[in-house]
């Protein structure tokens, strides 16, 4: 029998399986090839964020390609970056990582605070996650959310080997997030338009890229500090 929210309970399961996985294997791999699996991940994460921005942002009309919302994007971005610091959001996930290290027994776990929110921000961000909430809150249906599951539990799997357990801990916004977008579904529904999911994952995909520059170069962007693009996004749908 299905209920709303079995879509987000399959999720998170699926991370927290994939974490065990990843850990399995973790102590059974050589330094060299951890580090390798990290890069590989991190040039994935470029590329899902590249193919996304431009899966949004090219047309084709009359045989040639023309480029739309670059500007948007930007102007999100900007505006995201700005409000992210003012309320640093950055130092609020920090100290969010910080509680659920202390309170899971990870005190000692230096890699803890860096796998966390890189994996948090990896598998959170997208349009994935608020389509498949909606549909399985309004609907029943998580039929999306279950794809979303299957590579959740492949990213945090490397994750986990490469990085360490504090990737198993993403289940924790991911359940919370999409767990919230489900209950209140018939609120989010009637505001996310065609214009504002496009606008949304146009963002988001940017903010993946941003992601994986920093597991490939170390963490160059607060990303955290861009999330706050990914209302100027919607709200940008809203207002024009």
């Amino acid at each position: 029998m299905k209920f709303a929210g079995l879509g987000t309970l399959v999720n998170v399961l699926a991370i927290i399986g994939g974490g065990l996985c990843g850990l399995f294997l973790k102590d059974r791999l050589s330094e060299s090839l951890k580090e390798t699996l990290q890069k590989t991940m991190g040039v994935s994460t470029v590329l899902l964020g590249i193919g996304g921005v431009l899966e949004k942002m090219l047309t084709v009309n009359g045989g040639s390609l023309e480029v739309q919302g670059s500007l948007k994007m930007i102007l999100c971005l900007t505006f995201g970056a700005i409000l992210g610091e003012l309320i640093d959001l950055e130092k609020q996930f920090d100290r969010f990582g910080e509680w659920l290290k202390k309170r899971s027994g990870n005190s000692q776990d230096v890699s803890f605070l860096n796998a966390f929110i890189t994996a948090s921000l990896t598998v959170s961000i997208g349009a994935m996650a608020i389509i498949g909430s909606i549909n399985d809150g309004l609907y029943q249906d998580p039929t999306i959310l279950y794809a979303k599951a299957l590579l959740d539990f492949s990213i945090i799997l490397v994750f986990a080997a490469s990085l360490g357990k504090g990737s198993i801990y993403s289940a924790v916004p991911v359940g919370i997030l999409q767990g919230s977008m489900t209950l209140l579904a018939a609120l989010i529904a009637p505001l996310m338009s065609v214009a504002a999911l496009n606008n949304i994952a146009l963002v988001g995909s940017a903010l993946i890229f941003c992601v994986g520059l920093n597991l490939l170069f170390g963490k160059m962007i607060k990303v955290a500090n861009l999330l706050p693009a990914l209302l100027f996004a919607f709200f940008a749908a809203l207002l024009f």
